[in-house]
């Protein structure tokens, strides 16, 4: 399955105390190409922030097509995953967040200090 560049997935993260897995939104990032040369994904974290907001999170404001719930935000905590940890797509970020979230991206590159994680 080829995954695109702002697709909402679920995929599923193992359990500490157990061998279970329980599936957890994230929000691509890398493109379809990297996707299929690598079988990897580059991935942001999708939360509810209910143990606490980070500054640079970003509140999902189209929730329909991100396929949430509930709300969410966007942290920049970001990782690889292999596709195989991929339950399926849920959504697509809709075009307000695409471009919030890619400016704050590219914000988070160049200046990471910035971004700094409060409690």
């Amino acid at each position: 399955m080829t995954f695109e560049r702002w697709d909402v997935l679920t995929a599923l993260f193992p359990f500490v105390e157990s061998t279970r897995r329980k599936p957890r939104p994230v929000l691509v990032l890398s493109g379809s190409d990297f996707n299929d040369a690598h079988d990897h994904i580059i991935t942001a974290m999708i939360t509810t922030a209910a143990a606490g907001r980070w500054a640079s999170d970003h509140s999902v404001t189209d929730l329909a097509a991100a396929g949430l719930l509930r709300p969410c935000v966007v942290r920049w905590k970001i990782f690889s995953l292999p596709k195989g940890t991929v339950a399926r797509k849920i959504g697509t970020m809709g075009s307000s967040d695409r471009n919030a979230l890619s400016s704050a991206l590219d914000d988070v590159m160049k200046n990471p200090a910035a971004t700094t994680q409060t409690h």
